[in-house]
């Protein structure tokens, strides 16, 4: 994504002095895979800043070059432990690949199944832009505290991937003292680094940041939901998720662990033809029980007509299915007719204690659903607040009461979802923000600074890698370069051919791994 930082210039430029100087007209490049664009309006203003506060930028850079050469030396060691990982294979997942495409793509556990979506390129390409300018203007700024004025800012494409550049004259840097140069050339890393910082900490306060105008941690609120989704026919943006199986849900992160304990219930316990969700039961009246609707036996499978469902009367605590389950005991139930019935079984004990009981009273009957392997049954309650009075209600009540006048008008309202909860999780983008105000405009807004601070996080983490490795055409070349000049035990024959040896390595072992990254996509 970068081009080397240092354009070599010809004999005719070896006179230039260290002070500030009219770059010349400068000519841009258009080829079929390679197009850049050329500028100098901002040579002076940056070299007027880094001479003004150079006594400073140097402290700065300097600390960067500590930070750099530990860099340099850590992903050396790791690039000869991926060596003998390829000589000598084993099972177990390279830690520096999923480093990697973890820093490059925002994930961190395995690649299987990664999507890109229209947005999240979009994402990429916006967080590069930032990530590599603020490499360059450290490059500008660690040069211009030495007394050396870039030629020019060049931003290109290369192929599809953008990039910048600043270009200096290679003599002047040659001249330069060498713990001078070394700042100039740690600069880039050095500067991503504290990007990724200031990207940490940003996410770390944003709640505290946009506490004036939004609200976090008080009910996470739907932005989008699938069109092939089922739960389009319930769920819509702006809505905000109330409780999940009777759980009070505040954040996010809250609805996705609930999500992921439910999974794990899910798929364990007994696999027979049919089995209970997970200990979850209603009591419902004998009297609506009298009115049953036929139930069609297929096989080892019952089947109900239209939207029902098939509910079976059960013995408390287990309800689980028995091998000698009886066609009497099977019903036909609307879902939306019992959920605001008690509840019944060791499913929902983590609700509330009136929910825990597996006793119903004598008129009643505890039911569960027959579900198969692996389908679960996933009660979710949400608020429509921007329907009239429901807004002003949210604010002050935060009761789960459904059968209250606000219930009646639509405020509350509750489905049930069955089948696959990673479907489930796939097919609803939530956030852990809601505006203040019960307006519609910007509920996005803090969604997409969240999800830029972490794109730019992560890209700018993958260029000080990249930039810290012995390769050809990056940072660690121009470092690794300097740094074999303080061996001066070597003469410079034996210093270009350790060069030339660790570049050659360093590039071939870097593009092994990541030509591995991208196969294993």
């Amino acid at each position: 994504m970068e081009g080397r930082r240092v354009r070599r210039s010809g004999r005719g430029q070896s006179n230039q002095t260290l002070l500030p100087l009219r770059a010349r007209r400068l000519s841009n490049t258009i080829s079929c895979w390679y197009c850049d664009f050329k500028f100098s309006m901002l040579n002076e203003p940056l070299f007027l800043f880094g001479r003004r506060h150079s006594r400073y930028l140097r402290s700065w850079f300097a600390m960067g070059v500590g930070f750099s050469l530990a860099a340099l030396l850590g992903v050396t060691l790791i690039l000869l432990w991926e060596l003998g990982r390829i000589l000598h294979p084993y099972n177990e997942e390279s830690q520096f690949i999923n480093l990697l495409s973890g820093s490059l793509f925002g994930f961190s556990s395995g690649l299987s199944g990664l999507t890109i979506s229209v947005a999240d390129i979009g994402y990429l390409c916006i967080s590069t832009i930032i990530s590599v300018s603020v490499h360059e203007l450290g490059h500008a700024l660690a040069a211009a505290s030495e007394g050396i004025q870039m030629e020019y800012i060049a931003v290109f494409l290369a192929v599809l991937f953008p990039g910048a550049l600043v270009a200096f004259n290679h003599e002047i840097l040659q001249a330069l003292p060498k713990s001078a140069a070394l700042r100039i050339y740690c600069a880039g890393i050095w500067h991503n680094a504290g990007l990724c910082a200031v990207c940490a900490i940003s996410l770390f306060i944003l709640p505290l940041i946009l506490y004036p105008v939004y609200i976090h941690g008080e009910r996470p609120m739907v932005l989008n939901v699938a069109s092939t989704s089922p739960l389009s026919r319930y769920l819509s943006p702006n809505d905000v998720i109330h409780s999940v199986d009777g759980i009070r849900i505040n954040t996010v992160q809250e609805w996705l662990q609930i999500a992921t304990s439910l999974t794990e219930q899910e798929y364990q316990g007994n696999y027979s033809a049919f089995k209970s969700s997970s200990g979850k039961g209603y009591c419902v009246p004998n009297s609506l029980l009298e009115k049953r609707i036929h139930v069609q036996l297929r096989g080892n499978e019952t089947t109900c007509p239209n939207d029902l469902i098939a509910f079976v009367a059960t013995s408390c605590p287990e309800l689980k299915f028995s091998g000698d389950w009886q066609m009497e005991n099977i019903y036909c139930l609307y879902a939306k007719d019992i959920l605001k019935l008690e509840k019944c079984g060791d499913g929902w004990t983590k609700s509330s204690d009136n929910r825990s009981s597996c006793l119903c009273s004598q008129e009643e009957s505890c039911l569960a659903p027959v579900l198969l392997p692996g389908v679960a049954w996933v009660e979710i309650t949400y608020l429509r607040p921007f329907m009239p009075g429901c807004y002003q209600f949210q604010r002050t009540h935060f009761l789960d009461d459904k059968n209250s006048d606000f219930g009646d008008k639509g405020c509350f309202q509750s489905f049930v979802f069955i089948g696959d909860v990673e479907s489930l999780l796939d097919s609803v983008h939530m956030t852990s923000y809601q505006p203040r105000w019960p307006t519609k405009f910007g509920a996005q807004f803090p969604n997409v600074l969240e999800k830029l601070l972490m794109f730019v996080f992560h890209v700018s983490l993958t260029l000080a890698l990249l930039n810290s490795l012995p390769v050809y055409f990056l940072d660690g070349e121009s470092i690794l370069e300097l740094l074999l000049q303080y061996l001066r035990f070597l003469s410079p024959r034996k210093r270009r051919v350790a060069l030339k040896c660790c570049l050659l390595g360093g590039t071939f072992i870097t593009t092994l791994i990541i030509f591995r990254v991208f196969v294993s996509f």
